[in-house]
């Protein structure tokens, strides 16, 4: 039981970063030209 006392905190910390770092990168704009990554790796320049 005590075990949870350690375990719960990390898990939620962690999950806490992840989302932190997921809602980063819609700010910054990761996602925005989702499409446009595929054609760029098939150009040739």
């Amino acid at each position: 039981m005590s075990v949870l006392l350690l375990v719960i905190p990390i898990a939620l910390g962690l999950g806490g970063l992840g989302l932190a770092a997921f809602l980063w990168a819609l700010r910054t704009g990761q996602y925005d030209d989702i499409e446009g990554a595929e054609y760029r790796v098939l150009r040739d320049d």
